[in-house]
């Protein structure tokens, strides 16, 4: 479903989970929303966590049902949307949003579904968006599935044949959120793609144990899983749970490394503990991490025979010591505050090539990745709510 409504610019927002230290980010945005239908009105950001009650999402549940009642979306069947989201480099990251089957995902450390998580999942996030979700007869999502069709066979077809489709919308999202294409994917479009998916599917089942990866908004896919379980009906229609697929090997999606910073230890200690543990001599077959600290800098050899990634390593290391940790996006920032006393910092590696080709195969030879491994672009760029599916 797609919202029939003048301004679809005060509709879109941003994933809940963006923006979770800048409530005036959040202020902005119901202040464009103003009196407009927006999606606003249908999400709880975390941001505002702490002021929330059950009165706030029954508000929510209301507002749901009041454009339901006043007809505010108009419904698609039997069809996906092809999107074009125009990102802050110029780039277009494209995708289909559609629906997954629920009990193909897991996102379990151990799972051997179809259909898992690429990170750590934190238990404790996940009843928050749980209770949203409980008694809501809709459902929007900020969910960014990823797919490892490194041969653009999948989605890219669509990019040659949009011109025949029927296009949906074309708006500047708010705040910075560039601009966002939409096109309607039904009849013999659909059925195409439906035929890739299946020859995609078949592949990568005989490649690997995993099909589908979660890029972005695992958690509330968790929690999407958490509510069906518990309605324990298999012909429910929230057994399926709405998301934008996307493939990695899209040139506009970017992995930003997010960087370790380790607080109140003696740095010196600390590095010739780490050398001692998880380093080697052999600098050929390890791999090199700067480390920053108020005496100095320097690199670490992390041993390559420990793990699957330089990550892998350090982190079961830190989670192990049971040190506090500050997980940095920006790499000045980290510099920074590794200068101050008692703080070092790890910078992490980029995301290369090499690594996208490898990411599907880690994941499923090793389980998930550890909590805070990547950021897909920046905080503006993640996926604004848009589309809407009827879920009771």
């Amino acid at each position: 479903m797609l919202p029939d409504v003048k301004d679809l610019s005060k509709w879109a927002v941003i994933a809940c989970d963006q923006f979770t230290s800048q409530p005036d980010y959040w202020d902005n945005v119901k202040e464009i929303a103003g009196d407009s239908p927006s999606a606003y009105n249908l999400i709880l950001p975390e941001a505002l966590l702490n002021e929330s009650d059950d009165t706030k999402i029954l508000q929510i549940n209301s507002a749901m049902d009041d454009y339901l009642r006043k007809e505010l979306f108009k419904l698609y069947r039997n069809s996906y949307i092809y999107v074009e989201r125009k990102l802050l480099d110029g780039s277009t990251r494209r995708g289909v949003v559609g629906v997954i089957d629920l009990e193909e995902y897991d996102y379990k450390p151990d799972s051997t579904s179809l259909i898992r998580a690429t990170e750590g999942t934190v238990k404790e996030r996940i009843p928050p968006r749980k209770k949203v979700r409980e008694n809501a007869p809709i459902e929007l999502s900020h969910v960014i599935l990823l797919c490892d069709d490194e041969k653009k066979n999948l989605i890219e077809p669509l990019t040659i044949s949009k011109h025949s489709m029927r296009k949906l919308y074309d708006f500047d999202l708010m705040l910075g959120g560039g601009n966002i294409k939409g096109w309607l994917v039904n009849g013999d479009h659909a059925r195409a793609f439906n035929t890739r998916m299946s020859a995609y599917i078949k592949r990568k089942r005989q490649e690997l144990s995993l099909v589908f990866a979660v890029g972005d908004g695992n958690h509330s896919l968790a929690a999407a899983k958490a509510c069906y379980e518990s309605i324990n009906d298999r012909m429910h229609p929230s057994r399926y749970a709405m998301v934008e697929l996307e493939n990695l090997h899209d040139d506009a999606i970017k992995f930003e490394p997010i960087h370790r910073l380790v607080k109140n230890i003696n740095p010196d200690e600390f590095i010739d503990s780490i050398k001692r543990e998880i380093c080697t001599e052999n600098i050929k077959d390890s791999w090199p991490i700067n480390f920053y600290c108020a005496n100095k800098s320097g690199v670490i050899h992390i041993n390559k025979n420990l793990g699957a990634s330089a990550l892998i390593v350090l982190q079961k290391f830190l989670d192990e010591e049971n040190l506090l940790i500050d997980y940095i996006h920006d790499l000045e920032a980290l510099k920074n505050l590794s200068s101050e006393a008692n703080n070092i910092g790890f910078e992490l590696p980029k995301f290369d090539e090499a690594a996208k080709r490898e990411f599907f195969r880690v994941i499923s030879e090793n389980g998930v990745l550890p909590r805070k491994t990547f950021s897909m672009g920046h905080a503006q760029e993640k996926r604004y709510y848009l589309e809407a599916r009827r879920i009771k």
